[in-house]
């Protein structure tokens, strides 16, 4: 981050403002941690904070501090349109493009007088934000936040419910440590914020084992619908409205689903494709191992983008037509 944007936001920060959190639609444990996490490192500076979701977060998140003050803008818009229009900041954490917060969302964000300062690690960064810490190398957002508070001098500040916000999100987008972006820097943070007092133990069971029922049978329904083309060393599942509809799927239930696929022996590229008739789009996520890009890969084909080995992206078209069109375009590939 630039010396200049440190000392810009270290002054924005020395006198108490009205300061809006944003993380991006369908928040994960990376948004919410951070946000949240952010959310406590402000309070204690006398800040007037609040977390601003666009849309419901998955009820495995729900333990984390804080989660009971944040505000959902999908439910109460002209509150949280009242709180952004007054808000002297406006963080934006673990996205940077402001369409991900969703189009009324957008509209407003587009239009507002604060100050912008964007926390993220995913490609590509749009220009709305005056002052920006964006990186691709580091594997979360929550690491991008222990650092930047740092960077403010105020690494001290960071107490057990600040740690356990940031080890949520780290924990959560590092695939428990498996993936490309963990780093030795990524387990000494961890490392500090066991010995700070972070629940390691307790945190992987509220996340990861505390699944519903009907969560565990869609997850068993996914997996039956798993398909494998073999010879092009790749994986797809599809869930229909129908079959979230039976077992009766709320916010969070098809968390990691799709990582699945990357357990057969052999396949190195996987996605599941998720039907949303409310919002008459297929729901896309992409996973693969070693050098395929499915960032690349999600924005040529499916207007999407995330990371080199994850990321997102929707069709318009039917879930046949977008599961064909997928499959033709495999059949190009070259791994």
């Amino acid at each position: 981050m630039k010396i200049q944007d440190i000392q810009a936001i270290a002054l924005l920060l020395a006198t108490p403002k009205k300061i809006a959190i944003i993380p991006h639609r369908g928040p994960d444990g990376d948004a919410m941690g951070s946000t949240l996490g952010l959310y406590h490192f402000l309070l204690k500076y006398k800040h007037d904070a609040v977390v601003i979701a666009p849309n419901e977060f998955p009820d495995f998140l729900a333990w984390l501090p804080g989660s009971e003050t944040v505000k959902i803008f999908e439910k109460d818009k002209e509150n949280c349109t009242q709180i952004l229009q007054q808000a002297d900041l406006i963080f934006t954490l673990d996205f940077n493009a402001l369409h991900r917060v969703g189009h009324e969302m957008e509209k407003v964000l587009a239009n507002l007088p604060a100050t912008y300062i964007m926390i993220d690690h995913h490609q590509k960064p749009e220009d709305y934000a005056a002052h920006v810490y964006s990186d691709t190398a580091f594997g979360s957002t929550c690491e991008m936040l222990y650092n930047f508070i740092g960077f403010l001098d105020q690494k001290h500040a960071i107490d057990t419910t600040i740690g356990t916000c940031i080890y949520t999100g780290i924990l959560t987008d590092s695939g428990s440590f498996r993936f490309p972006g963990t780093t030795g820097n990524t387990h000494r943070i961890v490392a500090e914020l066991i010995d700070l007092g972070v629940a390691n133990t307790k945190i992987p069971n509220l996340l990861f084992e505390n699944s519903s029922y009907n969560r565990l049978q869609l997850l068993g329904r996914a997996l039956q619908n798993m398909k494998v083309l073999s010879n092009k060393n790749t994986s797809y599942t599809t869930l229909t409205q129908q079959e979230l509809h039976t077992f009766e799927h709320v916010k969070g239930d098809t968390e990691g689903i799709v990582n699945y696929g990357l357990s057969i022996k052999g396949v190195h590229f996987t996605a599941i494709f998720i039907e949303n008739t409310e919002e008459q789009i297929i729901k896309i996520s992409f996973r693969s191992q070693g050098d395929f890009d499915v960032n690349q890969f999600a924005r040529d084909h499916f207007n999407g983008g995330g990371h080199r080995n994850a990321a997102g992206g929707k069709s318009e078209t039917t879930l046949k037509e977008t599961v064909a069109k997928f499959e033709n375009l495999v059949a190009q590939l070259t791994f």
